[in-house]
């Protein structure tokens, strides 16, 4: 997912998650337009613009967090977006064990806000979040007029972030059962013959 819209101009986020870094590794990349999406609430599960965050979310087998720096940290349109994405469905857990890969872009001198806490928010939700991060500077002044980075040390940077999000997911994913096969589900299976739902649990 990256913030902003790819459809209003060049945009440093957008063109980023969408760079061809990615997909010549073999990734069928999906980027989401926030643009209209409601403010996370209880009662806007069924707004289109949920549901096309959700679904692709739901199939995908990694995820790309790409955010603007600004006043110290990620903008509230991405946390939102991040607020919209389930922790559970059922007795499902859409992203637990999820490969996810981070990156930001700045404004001005180069920082590491953002991307730390995107790796928490990766973590909250369950998600195998990949050592390597990107944290491009001065974004105005890093992509051409095709909206491609330029060759750079960060350029660099975001082949590498490309390259070990594909590998790990490919590694993790044979394996994921196995990773996320937990005591306390095992027990609630022995005890109910299923998993249950949050609301299950709470009654």
């Amino acid at each position: 997912m990256a913030e902003d819209r790819c459809e209003r101009g060049p945009s440093p986020g957008c063109s980023l998650s969408n760079s061809p870094e990615f997909s010549t590794v073999g990734a069928d990349v999906r980027v989401y337009d926030p643009t209209e999406l409601p403010v996370k609430d209880g009662v806007s599960e069924n707004h289109p613009k949920v549901q096309e965050l959700r679904e692709p979310s739901q199939r995908s087998h990694a995820h790309l967090w790409v955010s603007p720096e600004q006043r110290g940290n990620i903008i509230a349109v991405f946390k939102n977006q991040i607020d919209w994405i389930p922790l559970a469905l059922g007795s499902v857990r859409p992203t637990q064990g999820r490969t996810l890969a981070i990156a930001q872009v700045c404004g001005g001198s180069q920082s590491f806000n953002a991307v730390n806490t995107l790796r928490i928010l990766g973590r909250w939700i369950r998600m195998f979040t990949i050592q390597n991060q990107s944290s491009v500077p001065k974004a105005w002044m890093e992509f051409d007029s095709d909206d491609r980075i330029k060759p750079s040390d960060y350029r660099q940077r975001v082949v590498d972030v490309a390259e070990e999000l594909f590998r790990f997911t490919n590694i993790l994913r044979p394996q994921m059962e196995f990773l996320t096969d937990r005591y306390s589900k095992r027990e609630v299976k022995m005890k109910n013959g299923r998993l249950l739902s949050q609301a299950e649990k709470l009654q």
